[in-house]
């Protein structure tokens, strides 16, 4: 019979500039693994399935992964899913315990990365064979191909859309990267700790107009996990003091309507954004008014601002103003990423999904430290992967 699903344990890796440390995908997996495990109290042996995300690993690296944890013989799925690989395994595993099918399930998240720009879903620089030729095609009817890097170059061109149509700022677009740098600097796990100015984020240096490094997620290591437990396995281990509900969840891919306009705003992901929040908020009974904290996927800081819209935060065009009026910050309406995103804690691809879980679980139990948001009881995280798949997930203490 279905039912409802909890976090219990969470744990994360610091995320790590590529080839900083010598270390391998499991052992970053068993550090977060076991973290999670310890936190939630429970052994690996209870634990039923395992789902597995990374993306530039071979086959079966999941399995691998899972050996540091034991060798109990349990299922293993290994997930790619672009960015949003780590909250794909996280509903793959919060759909298994709704189901009834399990008890306990963690989900694990890990990428060993190389330095450098991410190519973009293309082999060797042929993008006609990619999976996101369609989206490149996309951008390069409206603005042309350079020699930038091409993630970074599809979602400058959106920024420069963006602010073409609604007079957004290159000032406004430098204020996510100012804040979540600044929120950073309270995140031990954090890839980045140092904090900007918006004038200096400006004068960094430009990746593709208008977006300079300073707004441009890093290629990061590291690894997070998550068990996903039932309520009955909540009850018989004791475990409500440190469960955390996960009220409804989405995942929605591109539709017509990613391609059918020809801009950059939509191909790189905002109406699929916008369909995942509207199918959680219909599924949990809340809407963003009830949010207090939120993790989202601001792989540039034109996502965010994108994402404050798909997400019913405001309407389309004034989220260049929100961001410049403190509205997503201490002390505003609401506080989004205070891990500091994916722009300065890192984005590992496997593992982002699930170390924003985590980042959610220790604000909604009080448990975050000097980044605690007051009061926080309701969380929402947005992880996006181009491609597309873009996930929604709602918790609440």
């Amino acid at each position: 019979m279905a039912g409802k699903a909890y976090i219990v344990g969470v744990g994360m890796t610091r995320f790590e500039k590529p080839e900083t440390r010598e270390w391998q995908y499991w052992d970053m997996a068993k550090e977060a693994g076991g973290k999670a495990l310890a936190d939630a109290g429970i052994g690996y042996e209870a634990v039923e399935q395992l789902p597995v995300g990374y993306c530039y690993q071979a086959s079966t690296a999941g399995q691998r992964a899972a050996y540091e944890l034991g060798l109990t013989g349990i299922p293993v799925y290994n997930v790619n899913n672009n960015c949003a690989t780590g909250s794909t395994a996280l509903m793959m595993a919060r759909q298994f315990v709704e189901s009834g099918l399990n008890d306990c399930v963690l989900a694990l998240g890990f990428e060993k990365m190389k330095r450098g720009a991410l190519g973009g879903g293309a082999d060797g620089g042929d993008f006609s064979t990619s999976p996101v030729a369609r989206h490149y095609g996309v951008m390069a009817a409206a603005h042309g191909f350079e020699m930038t890097p091409p993630t970074a170059q599809i979602f400058g061109n959106a920024a420069r859309e963006h602010m073409e149509r609604y007079g957004t700022t290159a000032e406004q677009l430098a204020a996510v990267g100012a804040k979540n740098h600044r929120h950073s600097a309270h995140n031990p796990n954090a890839q980045f700790q140092d904090v900007y100015t918006v004038e200096e984020i400006l004068a960094a240096k430009t990746i593709h107009r208008p977006l300079t490094k300073l707004q441009c997620s890093p290629t990061s290591d590291g690894a997070a996990a998550a068990v996903i437990v039932s309520e009955r396995f909540v009850r018989e281990h004791g475990l409500a003091g440190r469960a955390v509900e996960i009220v409804a969840q989405a995942m929605t891919t591109d539709t017509e309507e990613s391609f059918a306009s020809g801009s950059c705003i939509d191909v790189v992901g905002k109406p699929m954004s916008r369909a995942a929040a509207r199918q959680v908020y219909a599924a949990g009974g809340l809407g963003i008014e009830d949010v207090d904290v939120i993790e989202l996927h601001d792989c540039f800081s034109v996502n965010e601002l994108l994402t404050y819209e798909a997400l019913g935060m405001c309407a389309d065009g004034e989220s260049g103003k929100l961001v410049a009026d403190g509205a997503t910050t201490y002390g505003g309406r609401w506080v989004v990423n205070p891990s500091g995103g994916l722009i300065s804690k890192g984005h590992p691809l496997g593992a982002t999904g699930l170390a924003q879980a985590a980042e959610l679980v220790w604000q909604l139990r009080g448990t975050a430290g000097d980044r605690q948001v007051p009061g926080a009881r309701v969380g929402l995280a947005h992880n996006i992967g181009l491609g597309g798949a873009a996930v929604v997930t709602v918790l609440r203490r």
